[in-house]
């Protein structure tokens, strides 16, 4: 029995203000010089204060790769578990135990080459847990292959001659598994990586951001379209809720409805201020969604929506599933004679 003041989501509060300080561990931080996950770390460092949870009741679980060294880097409960299973495990976590904040903490290798189907089932089951994917675009702890999101003609150790495969694009994949909080974000962005993950720890059910992250070894400048100054404002369109879709020098671009059904860019002096599409994302229909993620090609991120795409209720798996159990449980005759008749239908064997 829970009898401490609780806040997000029933997780209990902490007993007054804490500091960035208090969320980090001991342990010396250890990734290449130059990582984007320095940036996410020091970013969840110092927004998980702002969530006003007891550090006890949260916890990260991360699968294996560079970005799973991060709950040893953050002192709340933690694991660093298998390949590709982080979110088969948080979905237990967060079923059995609604007092805590679940959180995962993946990259592109692990969550979607392994893990693939464990990451779209506990997004269409809608598991209360906030899914951050690292995204690099290679595989860097096993230093340098290609990974499910690098772009075709990729030239690695595991593709000398150019990746021929056509790769994931992981907004569009979580959209298409009806996740109900989808997002994009930048590591090199603080306020931004900020507002986004506060919005992800905020909602009820699976919340997915990816972070786009610089690997400076293995895949350096992969993202220099979105970042360099001559060019992050012709590329990077902005998603901010109930705004039409603007970007460019001066806003001279803006994203229009095209005729087959999907969206494209157009110049607003051809077009119109009022014809370019006003972004909501708390409509169910995800398909505007959807055309919106497609905007970002398999190449060059040379248009590239960051923001939430999606942010819509749906009742949880955690929520239903603890709910079943009450009623089949305690203080429900019925629900206790259905669950007694289901356990001993069927062929039953007797173990001497």
């Amino acid at each position: 029995m829970i009898d401490l003041p609780l806040g997000l989501h029933g997780v209990p509060t902490a007993d007054g203000e804490q500091t960035a300080k208090e969320f980090s561990s001991d342990q010396e931080v250890r990734w290449c010089p130059g990582c984007g996950d320095y940036a996410v770390l020091k970013a969840v460092q110092g927004f998980l204060p702002e969530l006003g949870l007891r550090r006890e009741n949260i916890v990260f679980i991360s699968g294996i790769g560079c970005a799973a060294r991060f709950p040893y880097y953050l002192d709340t409960y933690g694991m660093h578990s298998i390949h590709g299973r982080a979110p088969a495990i948080a979905t237990g976590i967060a079923t059995t135990r609604p007092d805590l904040s679940v959180w995962v903490v993946t990259g592109d290798g692990d969550a979607l080459s392994i893990g693939g189907n464990h990451l779209i089932h506990a997004m269409r089951r809608n598991v209360n847990m906030t899914i951050m994917l690292f995204n690099n675009r290679i595989y860097g702890l096993t230093k340098g292959q290609y990974s499910p999101t690098s772009e075709p003609g990729k030239v690695t150790k595991s593709t000398p001659m150019g990746s021929v495969d056509h790769p994931f694009n992981p907004v569009s994949l979580a959209l298409g598994a009806e996740a109900t909080f989808v997002a994009r974000t930048v590591d090199s962005d603080r306020n931004h990586l900020t507002t986004v993950l506060s919005a992800a720890a905020a909602h009820r059910g699976t919340a997915l951001v990816e972070i786009l992250q610089n690997c400076p070894i293995f895949n350096d400048g992969a993202f220099d379209a979105i970042k360099k100054p001559g060019t992050r404002d012709e590329a990077i369109i902005p998603l901010v809720e109930g705004e039409p879709i603007r970007f460019g020098t001066d806003g001279r671009l803006g994203v229009v409805r095209d005729p087959d059904g999907g969206v494209r860019v157009a110049e607003v002096s051809e077009v119109g201020a009022e014809a370019l599409l006003v972004h909501r994302s708390t409509i169910d229909d995800p398909s505007t969604a959807f055309a919106l993620s497609r905007l970002s090609g398999a190449g060059v991120l040379t248009r590239t929506p960051i923001g939430i795409f999606r942010q819509v209720d749906r009742p949880t798996y955690d929520d239903d599933a603890r709910a079943q159990l009450a009623t089949a449980g305690a203080g429900d005759t019925s629900g206790r004679d259905a669950l007694a008749g289901l356990l001993s239908s069927g062929d039953t064997w007797t173990v001497a």
